[in-house]
């Protein structure tokens, strides 16, 4: 997977994330992309190591799911560091 597209799956990957997860998360588009981008080498990492999945391409199901799931894991650890309540 080039670098665009990985771009490109880490900002969707973590609007998904922001979706999903309840409560109020700061930051525009740059913090998404920040945060979907360390998600999806979180859940390449956990999905190599759990599952011995990897992020494949950008068309993969398996992709698009570890790169959720990492930007969840992400974006909690996140919210313990910070402090931030949910609402």
């Amino acid at each position: 997977m080039g670098f665009l597209a990985f771009a490109l799956l880490g900002l969707i990957a973590g609007a998904i994330a922001k979706a999903i997860l309840p409560g109020e998360h700061g930051g525009g588009w740059f913090a998404t992309l920040v945060l979907g981008v360390i998600g999806a080498m979180v859940g390449g990492w956990l999905g190599s190591i759990l599952f011995d999945a990897s992020l494949q391409n950008f068309w993969s199901i398996q992709s698009w799911a570890l790169a959720i799931g990492g930007s969840i894991v992400v974006l909690l650890i996140w919210g313990l560091v910070t402090g931030r309540k949910k609402s």
